[in-house]
Parts: C-alpha cells; sequence; structure tokens
C-alpha cells in the first residue's frame, strides 16, 4: 500500500480500512439474520450511518490527540486514569469473546470437512478451543510473521464475500427473496433492533482506522475520509452480498446452514466450488483468528505498560511476542468457550456476538465522549467543531441504540463485567496516586 520513501493515499489508506473491516466478521452473519428473516437487512443501514459516524469520531480523535493507547488514551483525557483502564479492560474483553466466536465461526466451515465437529455440543467446543490454541502457538513467531499471514488469509473472505455481491445477481429469485422477508411476522422496528448487535459486529474493527495517521499524505483531510469511505465501503459489500445470498437459498435453508457462504455457491454452481469457498473461509477464519490474538495480546500489553495488567502481559521474545500474555488469553478464552456451550454453532455465535457488542460500545461510548473535551484542549472551533459535534450525536445515539438493542442478558453480563473492573481499579488505584499527595495527607494532623 505505501511506496517506500512516500506516504500513503487517500485511495490507499481507504482500501486499507475496508479490508481490516472484513476480517470474518461476515462469515456466519447470513444465517443468524435468516433466523429473523430478510427484513434484518434494514438494520444494515442504520449500523453503517452510525459506524461511520464513530469511524469519523475517532479520527478527529487520533488527530487532535496524538498520544498512544487509542481508545482507552482518548477516554483517560477526559474521564482520568480509571477510565484508562476500564476502556482497555472491557475492549480486552470484547476482543477475548470476539475470538471465541470466530473460532466457532470456523468450525462451523470445517464441519464438512471434518463431520464429527458437529455431531454436538462438546466436539464444537473442542473444534473451537483446538482453533484458539492453534492459532495462539502460530503468534509465537512475532508480528512479522502474523501480519504476513494475516495480509494474505484476509482474501479468503474478501474473494467469496465480495464476487457474491457482484455475480450473485445472476442467480438472485425475487420470489425466494419475498419469501425470506419476514417469515415471523416480526414488527419492523423489532427486527431491526434484534438485528443491530449482528450488524455492528461486522463493522467491530472501526475503531482501529485512525491508527495509521503518521503514514498518511494530509492526515487531517485523508483520515477522516478514508474512515468514512472504507466503512462505506465494507458496508456496501455486506449490504448486497447478505441481500443476494436471501434471495437464492430459501430461507429455511439459510437458517440452518452452518456455512452460508459455502452454501450458496455450492448451489450456485456445483458442490466442488461450494468446497473451495468453504476452505477459503476457514483460511479467512485463522488468518483472522490469529491476528485477533496478536491485537489481544498487545492490548494487553500496552497496559500492563501502565501497570493496570499483570507484568506477565508485559514480557516480550526477541521476535517480539508477548507469549506469556498470549498462553494466558487462550486460556481465558477456552474459559469462555466452556461457559457458551451450546450445540448450534449459530446460537453459540449469536450469544457471544451480543456480548461482545455490549463490552465494546461502553468504550466507543466513553472514547466518543472525550471528543468534546479533546477539542477544547486543541483549541478547535468555529464549522469544524459544529460538525464534529453533529457527528458525535449521530455517533452516540446509535452508541445509545446498540447499547438497547443487544438485549438485557447481554447488557446485564457487561454491566456485571464492568463492575467488576471498579473493583479490579480500586485494588490498583494506588499506583497512580502522587507520592507527594500522599505526603501531604499523612502530614495533616
Amino acid at each position: 500500500m505505501e511506496a517506500s520513501g512516500k506516504k500513503m493515499t487517500l485511495t490507499g489508506l481507504t482500501t486499507l480500512v475496508a479490508v481490516n473491516m472484513m476480517g470474518s466478521g461476515i462469515i456466519m452473519l447470513p444465517t443468524s439474520m435468516a433466523q429473523l428473516g430478510a427484513i434484518s437487512l434494514l438494520s444494515w443501514i442504520i449500523t453503517a450511518i452510525g459506524s461511520m459516524a464513530i469511524a469519523y469520531c475517532f479520527a478527529q480523535c487520533g488527530i487532535y490527540c496524538t498520544r498512544s493507547g487509542g481508545m482507552s488514551a482518548y477516554t483517560e483525557e477526559a474521564h482520568g486514569k480509571s477510565a484508562f483502564f476500564l476502556c482497555s479492560y472491557l475492549y480486552f474483553l470484547s476482543l477475548a469473546i470476539g475470538n471465541v466466536a470466530i473460532a466457532i465461526s470456523a468450525v462451523g466451515y470445517l464441519t464438512p470437512f471434518i463431520p464429527w465437529l458437529g455431531t454436538g455440543a462438546m466436539p464444537l467446543f473442542i473444534g473451537s478451543v483446538a482453533l484458539i490454541w492453534l492459532t495462539t502457538l502460530a503468534n509465537f513467531g512475532g508480528p512479522k510473521v502474523t501480519g504476513q499471514i494475516g495480509s494474505i488469509t484476509v482474501w479468503g473472505v474478501i474473494i467469496p464475500v465480495a464476487g457474491l455481491s457482484i455475480i450473485g445477481w445472476f442467480w438472485f429469485d425475487r420470489q425466494v427473496f419475498d419469501a425470506a422477508w419476514n417469515p415471523n411476522n416480526i414488527a419492523m422496528g423489532d427486527a431491526i433492533t434484534q438485528s443491530i448487535p449482528l450488524t455492528l459486529w461486522a463493522f467491530l474493527g472501526m475503531e482501529s482506522a485512525a491508527q495509521n495517521s503518521d503514514a498518511v499524505e494530509n492526515p487531517k483531510r485523508n483520515v477522516p475520509l478514508a474512515c468514512l469511505l472504507g466503512t462505506l465501503g465494507a458496508a456496501v459489500v455486506y449490504v448486497l452480498s447478505t441481500t443476494v445470498i436471501m434471495g437464492i437459498v430459501p430461507n429455511p435453508e439459510l437458517a440452518n446452514s452452518s456455512a452460508p457462504f459455502a452454501f450458496v455457491y455450492a448451489r450456485m454452481f456445483n458442490p466442488v466450488v461450494g468446497n473451495i469457498i468453504m476452505a477459503l473461509a476457514v483460511m479467512a477464519c485463522v488468518g483472522s483468528l490469529l491476528g485477533w490474538q496478536f491485537t489481544l495480546a498487545q492490548t494487553a500489553k500496552v497496559t500492563a505498560d501502565q501497570h493496570m495488567f499483570p507484568r506477565l502481559f508485559s514480557k516480550v521474545t526477541l521476535l517480539g511476542a508477548p507469549i506469556l500474555g498470549l498462553v494466558a488469553n487462550a486460556a481465558l478464552q477456552s474459559a469462555m468457550a466452556v461457559s457458551t456451550i451450546s450445540p448450534n454453532a449459530s446460537e453459540q455465535f449469536g450469544k457471544l456476538v451480543s456480548l461482545a457488542a455490549v463490552t465494546n460500545i461502553v468504550p466507543y461510548i466513553t472514547a466518543l465522549s472525550a471528543l468534546l473535551v479533546i477539542m477544547q484542549k486543541a483549541g478547535v472551533t468555529g464549522f469544524p467543531h459544529h460538525r464534529n459535534v453533529a457527528a458525535l450525536l449521530i455517533a452516540m445515539a446509535y452508541s445509545f441504540y446498540a447499547l438497547y438493542a443487544s438485549g438485557m442478558e447481554a447488557v446485564f453480563g457487561g454491566m456485571l463485567v464492568t463492575a467488576v473492573g471498579y473493583l479490579m481499579f480500586g485494588y490498583i488505584a494506588d499506583r497512580f496516586i502522587d507520592p507527594q499527595a500522599k505526603l501531604n495527607v499523612e502530614a495533616r494532623p
């Protein structure tokens, strides 16, 4: 993307943003959305607008607050040190939950190759945990190896999904789509609300779009534009591919498929093509999981470097791999997989997606709210300030709606882990008290 000695262009960064977002989030979505019907496609419009507003606001935060730490650093600007910890802690948990969901997606696509994986709850659990540990071990080679593998495997999802959104229309049947529109006779508002966590899941990762500002030409103009255009590009592919699949595969069959994209290609062409797509999807999921395992370890390392996570997360090998942190993360994800055992891959995937959305939305809200403080410190006034506030209000409105849409069970789970986070910070808070302040308190009569 970036030529030697030159900075990245708007086109290059926009492509990078779209590719980064299109990891494996889309792989299982058609099945989950089919359970509500094609009416759930309307949630893409709301999520696309909300996601673009969120991505734009994060880009603005990155331009006016150049310190490292991403969302956690932005949050601290407005809410203090405890908020840095809570943001990192919740984002860390969200990534860990998301990794389990990706592993479940991969097992769903592996099932036709290894039928035993689809015979019950325990094989699904064993397959998911095996992939978690496999991708953890593969990360021992360090970030360079992880990056090289990820840049290849991501095309395993982009090729079939983007391809379907273009060529699938030749097989599209309006009658099949009409029959799939609202098979359960759900009210439109309820259908949109229930599918918001699913569509948001596909956009998670947009917060990383602003992290490349140092390597971009004219970052004040190009970073926000790339965030908007990249998110819009991913949205177009998501909408087209999920719409066309619902007009090819009858809804009852799609709702029960463990590998929807492979299923539609097998229907369009033949089982051999379906198997090729299935293999590409497995490759994409494993590559995506590999990259997110490293991102999870890096998130823990950055927080440990701030003396907020255990020291073991800070230790890296000569190759730059935080091995102890990776192993601890794999153990945590294995425990999460145990707690969500279900014989149905799609059902388990849906539960995890809702909880991952909640634990991601809370850091979104705390980081987004910091934009007002960041702009004040940077002296931003006039039209740029008004424009950013307008985008912020849209981003916040969507975040609140997405939190509500995630459902009582997921929000309750998110509230519990947030409460635990406050307790954990209370335990380490004395590390951040100014020694002089301690002396002044002790000196008082």
